[in-house]
């Protein structure tokens, strides 16, 4: 049944990229509308079955306009979107990771040339670089730091990738520096996970992922109930606070799911919620 299923959605996803062919509609259109629509879906799997025919079509149109900034960005935006919510980690969410920070990369290098090769650049170049950008940059640097953030985590055991954290956390702080509130202050949330990723005596900062977990909660209004349970297992844990722990999980339990740009990743953070809490009395 699941194998039919599948196969029913990617004949779904052919004949709308034929109409939309047919009817003079842009291809890239649809993809750079699929992230707000897959956030907005209550259906998890149904997304899970759907995104690799997307993804697999994303890359067949960066095949066909590899320089085109829009084309790259979405591309990056749905690798991105679907490594961050749908796969935990291990070598498929490098590999995963790797193809949207390629792409965000690669877009953020075509509207702004100072920053091509900026991963490979020391930190204080970087800091040089991202200075350079502003306010019509945000989103491209936006996507590029997630997706460099995804990658850092995907390879944890990885000191290589560990020493990259720095430069990654420069580019999200820039962000920030930008427009504090961008995409419901998503990139406190990416800051607050960047100084939590280590513990204090590896060059972690509790306190100030701490500071952005919480200003991600206000700024996002209590809807992204992600939020939340990143906050608990990321710093609750990492500290030992079990009462700030279980606080916040149970208030991700009896929070509403349906919020505008949240309610796929709010069904999944639930999920979460209850097997960090089932976990709780072995952890703490």
């Amino acid at each position: 049944m699941r194998q039919k299923r599948s196969i029913f959605l990617v004949v779904m996803v052919a004949v709308l990229i034929c109409a939309a062919w047919l009817t003079g509609c842009s291809v890239l259109g649809i993809a750079a509308k699929l992230p707000s629509a897959i956030s907005g879906h209550t259906d998890p799997d149904t997304v899970r079955e759907a995104m690799p025919a997307y993804l697999t079509l994303a890359d067949a149109m960066v095949l066909d306009d590899p320089n085109d900034e829009d084309t790259l960005l979405a591309a990056a935006k749905l690798y991105l979107a679907f490594g961050a919510i749908f796969v935990d980690g291990g070598e498929r969410l490098t590999r995963l990771s790797q193809r949207a920070l390629n792409y965000s990369a690669r877009a953020l290098c075509e509207e702004a040339e100072q920053t091509c090769g900026i991963t490979g650049k020391p930190l204080d170049e970087i800091e040089r670089i991202v200075m350079t950008l502003g306010e019509d940059d945000v989103e491209r640097l936006h996507v590029f730091a997630g997706s460099w953030l995804l990658w850092i985590s995907s390879k944890s055991d990885d000191w290589g990738a560990i020493a990259q954290i720095p430069k990654a956390t420069r580019a999200v702080e820039r962000v920030v520096e930008l427009d504090d509130g961008f995409d419901g202050g998503s990139a406190h949330l990416y800051l607050g996970i960047l100084h939590t990723l280590r513990p204090p005596a590896l060059g972690g900062d509790t306190e100030k992922g701490r500071y952005h977990f919480e200003h991600a909660i206000e700024l996002g209004e209590g809807k992204n109930l992600a939020a939340k349970v990143q906050y608990a297992q990321r710093y609750a844990r990492l500290v030992f606070d079990r009462e700030l722990h279980d606080r916040l999980l149970r208030e991700v339990l009896e929070s509403p799911v349906e919020a505008e740009g949240f309610t796929l990743s709010n069904i999944l953070a639930k999920k979460r919620a209850e097997e960090l809490l089932a976990s709780a009395d072995d952890y703490f």
